[in-house]
């Protein structure tokens, strides 16, 4: 099992330099098109949560567990909200360059996404420690929802001026973190298989603050149409997968 784990979040991982790579091959992408991919991957993320992760943590703990560990996942993210906020650098000056407000933009990006992303391989193990189905589909839900962040990553940085091998080689460094989280994940759970209940629904809670608080705004401010249009398909999509699977 822990090789399944790690190299299915290592896909996952990756899946920030293939959004870099369709930045770097492509350009940016239209406004519409991120609205679709972001909407997305917050619908795929909204029906892992509610069809599997808490269904799958009530089945391995009781209701109050259940709700404890998904106030802890929100806890968790808003606090880790809150100290990117205050990560040095964060407030850009007006005489700043318009490559130095990029720079910044772009390196503050990443420590962010590299952050998020150990949550989220723990998502992966503890999904995959509950059944194997759960954790394929959290290891592709985050893996979707990590190309529209290295898209996010690398365009910001390619205006300031980085050279493509460097973005690449940021990305690559960023998605070791969900193999790193995955690895964290299956420590935690062999300590105790009573833990398993309390961190599937602290990964339901992470989940759902990244749906509420930065992919669904995010993608309804570039097209809210379209973002509608993508959250519904990644409903479907997961909801039909999740019939296959059982």
């Amino acid at each position: 099992m822990v090789y399944e784990v790690l190299w299915q979040s290592t896909l996952a991982g990756l899946a920030t330099v293939l959004g870099a790579l369709i930045v770097l091959a492509l350009g940016r992408p239209g406004e519409r098109l991120l609205a679709i991919l972001l909407g997305f991957a917050g619908g795929v993320m909204t029906a892992v949560v509610i069809f599997d992760l808490i269904p799958s943590a009530l089945n391995y703990g009781n209701i109050l567990t259940t709700i404890t560990g998904f106030m802890l996942g929100l806890i968790f993210m808003l606090g880790l909200n809150i100290f990117i906020s205050l990560f040095p650098g964060l407030i850009f000056t007006e005489s700043a360059s318009q490559y130095a407000r990029f720079l910044k933009m772009g390196y503050l990006i990443a420590v962010g996404i590299a952050l998020h992303d150990l949550p989220e391989g723990i998502a992966i193990a503890v999904g995959y420690s509950a059944k194997e189905s759960l954790g394929i589909l959290i290891a592709l839900s985050i893996g979707l929802h990590n190309i529209p962040e290295g898209m996010a990553t690398a365009a910001p940085l390619t205006m300031g001026g980085v050279s493509r091998w460097k973005i690449i080689l940021i990305c690559l460094i960023i998605s070791i973190f969900t193999p790193l989280g995955a690895y964290l994940g299956l420590l935690l759970v062999t300590i105790s298989v009573h833990f398993i209940c309390l961190l599937l629904a602290l990964a339901g809670g992470a989940m759902a603050f990244i749906v509420r608080n930065e992919l669904m705004p995010e993608s309804q401010r570039r097209h809210p149409n379209f973002a509608r249009l993508g959250f519904i398909f990644g409903l479907i999509i997961i909801f039909c997968l999740g019939i296959i699977h059982h």
